[in-house]
């Protein structure tokens, strides 16, 4: 069975399309894809529907991630009981999210950066109606955190193949 992992932004079309689109590619490329169920969610409703942002779309594509599919989508209580692991790019989300959780649930829930202490950064800023380089730098923690997720997970679903 698929480990289930849900990334978690504010609006969903920004930060967590760009992490599941490097996510799955990585894990794509290890040759893991298929051990994975993947999606993105986010804590607002405003976006609902929406693609990415364009920025965020163009930025993923010149790293060979494809993020240009995804719809915004509002997370639920039953993601955090569907999905194994529910990341949250800052701490605003992860305490939206415990809030949301069940007692049985509520470990899930951890920031994508926790996956990459070796940035000394705990949340990933928003990049939404920023500059390029504000995209650039999102999708560089992204990547950092999504190989260390990977890394962690890695002996797991090896085993399970």
């Amino acid at each position: 069975m698929p480990l289930g992992i849900l990334f978690v932004c504010s609006g969903n079309i920004c930060r967590s399309p760009m992490a599941e689109g490097v996510f799955r590619t990585m894990a794509e490329r290890e040759g893991v894809g298929e051990a994975f169920f993947l999606d993105s969610a986010g804590t607002l409703a405003g976006h609902v529907g929406q693609p990415p942002t364009a920025l965020g779309v163009e930025v993923a594509a010149e790293r060979g991630y494809d993020v240009s599919r995804h719809r915004a989508r509002l997370v639920t209580a039953a993601d955090i009981d569907r999905f194994d692991y529910v990341l949250g790019m800052d701490r605003g989300h992860v305490a939206e999210l415990r809030w949301m959780a069940t007692r049985s649930t509520v470990d899930r829930v951890q920031l994508l950066t926790a996956f990459a202490p070796q940035l000394g950064v705990t949340d990933i800023r928003d990049p939404y109606r920023g500059t390029r380089a504000d995209y650039e730098r999102a999708l560089d923690l992204i990547e950092v955190g999504c190989r260390g997720l990977l890394r962690a997970l890695l002996p797991y679903v090896k085993k399970a193949i």
